[in-house]
Parts: structure tokens; sequence; C-alpha cells
């Protein structure tokens, strides 16, 4: 039985959302491209397009992905591209092909990328030139059979977009060589899709719109199937809960997490299109500058981000200089918000950080702080319209309130399962209907939920999941290392940092040894930060390597 106070909702915000107004994201697109048609949709390096132009550049590439790839509905569609306008074009173009689109993270390795893209069984590929010669790494071991090229600056005017591209290839060095036989030139594509008929796919909203490719709650990476119900459910919720505060086609979204992750995918692109706000899209959060000198330009009114991200800002000098009166949300997720950095927004600002709580698997958003409160409250907040939250106990039993156990969500942003992988679906649902998210939290009597700890290993590094299974998998093939048991360590940059502990039989093996290594097979977050050598490894009695016991000695 349901509890009452786990249906509690905030003053205003409708208790129920019906998600099937709508069939697709596609329907979605469409409906914002008219309203908003002149206004302003997308911007990155000092270009924008309106909402007109996001609607024909979307659906001529999608007409090239019908007729001159022979695309159809359902086949998946990658994208490894960072913030740029031309992800939008293409995921849009993809979706409006009934394409499920499959987001890459950009600076994945070769490996990385070789194992995504055949457990999606995608055979189409964008990649931005910066990051092809990845993709020709990986080509011979995958699936692929097209690889569409973008450079940076394609929707620049000339000579800005040759300029750049000369600068970041030649005197940056930041395009490595790459050659790979019948790549695809993005603008040629685009120019043809033009000149080529857009047939309307048919769409369900039961359809998978995406696989959002997550550690979930198990360490093992799979597909979330993420149906256009599911994301649509979540938007329709983000509007229910920020209704007040948004005023449609008059928002300025400042979207520096990339959009590839779910967070940002949803939170900002989706939702973004659907009020008719203007993206504002930073291709590098980590060069803080830059950004705030965008911030600068615009009279931003909402920021999404993560504790690393807003720490950086407020580490900043120039930032304290910015006109924020036109700030209505700030909305922290992907990692736990830290006390201390949200009490120096709130200074810095006069707007409370809200922090969010949700997953991959949910869309990405269950959990939410209504958007009045005043002051940070450590909590997660009250689960969002049309959906339950639950504390379980390992037999599925809710616990009292304020007991610990594991947070679980009912709702319909909750994905279908994984792809191709019926265990790992059954691992994290319940037999009536839970999804288990592997978080370990508690409620109060008020309704609101609060996180305590991880149920599992999960490393948290800068709002992305990073398993010790993965990492140990890589560093136990290193010549001379006999065992590897790796963890997560507090760190006051990234949340969490990788520290791993290795025995070996080579008393010559170096740290530098192990982290030239690492770097051929991991992203750079995933990398080791700390690596200590030892004799030996805590053991259950059964031979298992206790990380717990590790993590007890390294807090």
């Amino acid at each position: 039985m349901e509890k009452i106070w786990l249906r509690s909702y905030p003053q205003g915000v409708p208790a129920e959302i019906n998600p099937d107004t709508l069939q697709s994201l596609v329907e979605l697109l469409e409906q914002s491209c008219e309203k908003f048609a002149d206004l302003p949709s997308f911007y990155n390096l000092g270009t924008a397009f309106t909402y007109r132009q996001l609607d024909a550049h979307s659906k001529a590439f999608a007409s090239y992905l019908q007729n001159e790839l022979k695309l159809k509905k359902g086949d998946r569609f990658a994208i490894m591209l960072p913030n740029i306008l031309q992800y939008p074009v293409a995921m849009y173009g993809a979706l409006r092909a009934g394409l499920t689109v499959v987001n890459v993270n950009p600076l994945y390795t070769a490996p990385e990328l070789i194992a995504q893209i055949n457990d999606s069984g995608a055979e189409t590929i964008i990649v931005l030139a910066n990051f092809a010669s990845t993709v020709q790494k990986a080509l011979p071991e995958t699936s692929l059979k097209n690889v569409i090229v973008t450079k940076i600056g394609d929707f620049f005017s000339l000579p800005k977009s040759s300029l750049m591209h000369f600068i970041l290839k030649y005197i940056k060095k930041k395009i490595p060589d790459w050659r790979i036989t019948g790549a695809i030139n993005f603008k040629n594509a685009l120019s043809a899709g033009n000149k080529l008929p857009f047939q309307r796919v048919e769409l369900k909203n039961t359809d998978i719109a995406f696989l959002q490719y997550t550690g979930g709650t198990t360490g093992i990476s799979k597909g979330a199937m993420l149906t256009h119900r599911n994301l649509i459910a979540n938007i329709m919720q983000s509007e229910a809960w920020f209704a007040h505060k948004f005023e449609q086609g008059k928002e300025v979204m400042l979207t520096a997490l990339p959009l590839y992750h779910i967070f940002s995918l949803t939170a900002n692109c989706l939702f973004g299109t659907k009020v008719g706000a203007l993206n504002v899209l930073i291709a590098n959060p980590r060069d803080i500058p830059h950004m705030i000198a965008e911030m600068e330009r615009f009279r931003f009114s909402v920021i999404t981000g993560v504790n690393t991200l807003f720490n950086a800002l407020l580490k900043n000098s120039e930032f304290s200089q910015l006109d924020f009166r036109g700030l209505k949300l700030t909305l922290g997720g992907g990692m736990a918000v830290q006390k201390i950095v949200a009490d120096k927004w709130k200074a810095a600002t006069g707007q409370t950080l809200l922090e969010a709580y949700g997953l991959t698997e949910t869309s990405p958003c269950a959990i939410v702080n209504p958007v009045d409160l005043q002051e940070f409250n450590g909590c997660i907040g009250l689960p969002v319209s049309s959906t339950s939250a639950a504390i379980l106990d390992d037999n599925g039993v809710e616990v009292p309130i304020g007991q610990p156990g594991e947070i679980a969500i009912k709702g319909p942003q909750v994905m279908l399962g994984y792809w191709n992988n019926v265990k790992e679906t059954e691992k994290v649902f319940t037999p009536d209907g839970w999804l288990l998210t592997g978080d370990i939290g508690s409620v109060d009597e008020r309704g609101y939920f609060r996180i305590l700890e991880r149920k599992k290993d999960m490393i948290l590094v800068s709002g992305f999941n990073v398993y010790p299974n993965e990492i140990e998998d890589v560093l136990v093939r290193i010549p001379g290392v006999t065992e590897v048991a790796v963890i997560g360590v507090p760190d006051k940059n990234s949340g969490e940092a990788v520290k791993a502990f290795i025995v070996t039989d080579d008393p010559h093996l170096t740290e530098n040894d192990i982290l030239r290594f690492s770097h051929k097979s991991l992203t750079g977050y995933k990398m080791p930060k700390h690596i200590e050598f030892c004799k030996e490894l805590p053991k259950s009695n059964v031979g298992k390597i206790l990380r717990r016991a590790l993590r007890k000695e390294n807090v």
C-alpha cells in the first residue's frame, strides 16, 4: 500500500499529468516550431538559429537519412557530439526519420565506443571532426556502415567557419588526423536533404526514442529504453512543477552540461523546446572564463548543472560581477549538491540552488524540491506529478518514516527496461513494478526524500557514473598487476575521484605505467586519480575483495 505522504505536492502543482496528449517528441517539436517560429532556439559561439530554422534543418537532415541512407523506423542512430548547433538538428532529424537515438560521449576511447555501438546495433553515426579519429580506430570492430562528419563551424558564416577550423586543427591541434573511406560531409548531407522529399513517419508514444546508456544500478553499461511517452511525461512533469516560474517564449537556458547526458537532454533541450526557450550551448564547460563571457552576453533565466560546475563558477572572480536579475531557476542534479556550495550560490545570485533527483532510467527527473524553496534543505525533494516514491527494505517492503532503505520509483517516466538485457532489467524491477534505484535514502513525515548513501560501489565523478568493475578489468590487464581494487574517495573538485589499489609482482611497475596503459582504454573522468601499491587486498572468507574495507580506511 502506497502511503499518503508519498503523494504530497507543492501548492499549485497537479497530482497527475497526461502524457498521452502527445504521440511523439516529433509532434512536440512541430508544435513549438510553429508557435515560436521566429524566436531563437539554440545559440553557440556567436551563432543562433530560430525555431523556424530548426524545423527546416532537422527536416532536411531527416530527408537525407530516409532517402540517401535508406534508414527506416526503429534503426539506431548514434550521435557523438558535444554541445554545438549540430546536436539538436541531428537529434530531432533522427527522431523525425523514426530512428532511435543512441547518445555517445565524444570523449570515449575506441574500446568504449566499440562496446556501445555493437550493443546498440547502430549502423550510422554523426561525429564531430575533433573525434573522428576515435571512430576510425573503432570502425573495423563495429556494426557501423555510415559515418557523418561535421566541423564545429558548419553553421557559421564564412570566413568564420573556415578560420575556426584552421585554428582548431593547425594552431590548437584539437583535430587529430583521420581517414574514413566514404565519410559523409554533414553540410553536404543537409544540402542534399533540402532537395529530397520528407516522408513523415507514423510514431506511437510507445516507440523507443532513445537508447540512453548508463551503468544503471548494477555497474554494467546498458541501454535504457526510453520511449517517446517516457520523455513526454518527464517534460510535462517539469512543466507542471515549474509552470508559474516560466513565460513561454521568453526564457534563456544556460546549457553547460552535455546534451548526450540525460539531465541536460531532457531538462534543457527537450523541455526548452516545449516552452520556446533559447538554449545557450556551452561546448566546453571546463572553460569557465568563456562560459562566464557567454553568461554576460545573455540575461539568462535558467541554469542547470552539477555541484562541481556551480563550485567552479563561484571560484571565478568574474562570476560575482554578472547580472543575476533575470535568474529564475538554478537546478542541481547528477550528484549531491553540497550545502556550502548552495549557500555561496544563494549569496552570489540571490537564488536558491534547487536540488533534484533522478536516473537515466527515469528520464531522468523523479523527485525535486519545490520551486519556492527559500533555503537549501539538504533534501532531494518531493515526487513529481504522477510519480510515486517509496523507501523499501531488502524484501521490497516499505520501511517506517525516517528509516533508511532503497529508494524506489513508479511513474510514466520510468524506462521500459534495458536493451536486449532481460536479466539486468529483472534485477531493477520488483514484481509489483517498482524501479529500484540502488540509492539508500529516507523520507520524513512531510514526504521529503533524502539521499543517505549509494547502495552499490558506484563512484560519482562530476555527475558521471564510474564503476569499479570496468576500471579493474582494464588495470588487471597491465603486465605485472596481479590484483586490483577500485573505490571512490572524496574530492573537493569532482565530488569523488577514482582510487586504485594495486598488488604487483613487478617491483619496477610505476604509477606512470598504470596511467599510460589506462589512457588507452578509459575516458578521462574514469582514470585513476590516486594509485596505491599494496602487498595484499582485504578479502572475505570466500576470497571476495572487500571494497568496503578499503573505503573505510580512505574516508
